[in-house]
């Protein structure tokens, strides 16, 4: 597949942002333990940027016709590189929640006009490719940043792993500027008409929305979850450092890497389902395995398979949103399937924190379990095959 020089333009700054953002994941629930805080309070900090996505997802989806893609993607870049520096000195929790909600809500700009220009710009048969593609920099990112958190948080102290975060993202910021090129506001109808017609989309297809949507908030659910019950019960049960934390989720993004490529060929050639129901139900397969891990082999091994699982889901959620956009609308519709996959992406971490605190950890990895089995069930019983639909219309 070709891919157009205004593609790469935004793979590369993704690929910045996405390993910025990797190198928090086994870093900030340790850091914000670090302020005396519970298990709730602390999933409150890992799920407080998915709570400025999903706040900023629908005005964001809005704010792409009138304002044009370019400078949502530097807007965007700007305030996740700010918000990541200032963790570095936050005096109290308070602060660091209140620092990722904005990096939630710079991460939803970016995030979505990226998704949308993907969107129009690639035909229907090369979609899964490209956005496999797109979800595959992304777990790059999340394969070289937990370690190098880890390493950086051991030899010199937490808050610098937020320091060389916020370096990564201002490289993508700039980046960004120079390379990006402008590009043509999506077309279509004036703004009043085009919720008109993701209203009547909504409509016409709410049978399908809604079990997609369902499905979406588990799957959701599951993916961001595990982000914080892997570095707690290395922590906190198995007595991990946040080295060792950072490697064993490091290796678990490597396999989750290794799968975006078939990802996209199994999405283009035989549809969206066969890639994301055995997805899910791997996922929740891993995450079962977390409280049966002894040591750092066991967690390992769970890591592996919960690594294998989403990436053969690499960008499966995104491409299922692509399809159901309505022509004339798309920036719009993807800020309410965003909205949805972000309820999930919220509600994760904060169900293990909560679950965390009344039954223990392991009773989080079952809860956690079960929602993938829940995405996997909605999707093979109850959401239709977008790719044929899609290749027989005119």
């Amino acid at each position: 597949m070709s891919i157009p020089p205004t593609i790469l333009a935004v793979y590369l700054p993704t690929a910045l942002l996405a390993f910025s953002q990797g190198l928090l994941i086994a870093t900030l629930p340790l850091y914000a333990q670090s302020f005396g805080v519970g298990y709730k309070a602390i999933s409150i900090a890992v799920g407080a940027a998915a709570i400025g996505t999903l706040v900023m997802d629908v005005p964001a989806g809005a704010s792409l016709g009138r304002f044009g893609l370019r400078p949502a993607m530097i807007g965007g870049s700007a305030l996740v590189a700010v918000s990541t520096l200032a963790l570095a000195i936050a005096g109290d929790f308070t602060w660091v929640v209140v620092l990722r909600v904005l990096a939630g809500i710079g991460t939803a700009i970016w995030g979505l006009s990226r998704h949308a220009y993907i969107a129009e710009a690639i035909p229907v048969g090369q979609r899964g490719k490209a956005l496999s593609t797109f979800g595959g920099i992304n777990r790059i990112g999340l394969f070289l940043g937990p370690v190098l958190g880890g390493v950086i948080a051991d030899l010199v102290g937490l808050s610098w792993s937020f320091v060389v975060a916020a370096m990564l993202a201002g490289l993508a910021l700039v980046i960004s500027v120079v390379l990006l090129k402008p590009v043509p506001r999506v077309a279509g109808p004036p703004h009043r008409e085009r919720w008109a017609v993701v209203r009547v989309a909504l409509h016409r297809n709410w049978q399908d929305l809604s079990a997609a949507a369902v499905a979406l908030t588990f799957a959701q659910m599951i993916r961001a979850g595990r982000y914080l019950i892997i570095p707690l019960y290395g922590a906190d049960r198995l007595h991990l450092n946040a080295a060792d934390i950072g490697l064993i989720m490091t290796v678990g993004a490597l396999t989750d890497v290794a799968m975006f490529v078939p990802a996209g060929v199994v999405m283009d050639r035989f549809g969206r389902k066969v890639a994301s129901v055995p997805s899910f139900t791997i996922m929740a397969l891993g995450v079962a395995m977390i409280p049966f891990a002894h040591g750092f082999v066991g967690l390992m091994a769970a890591s592996v398979v919960i690594g294998l699982g989403n990436g053969l889901g690499s960008g499966a959620m995104m491409t299922l949103g692509a399809d159901l956009a309505p022509p004339g609308a798309t920036g719009e519709f993807l800020g309410v399937w965003r909205l949805i996959g972000d309820v999930g992406a919220t509600l994760g971490p904060l169900t293990v924190g909560w679950v965390a605190a009344s039954i223990g950890l392991s009773g989080s990895a079952y809860v956690l379990a079960l929602m993938g089995v829940f995405a996997a069930l909605t999707i093979a019983m109850l959401v239709r095959e977008t790719r044929s639909t899609l290749e027989a219309s005119p």
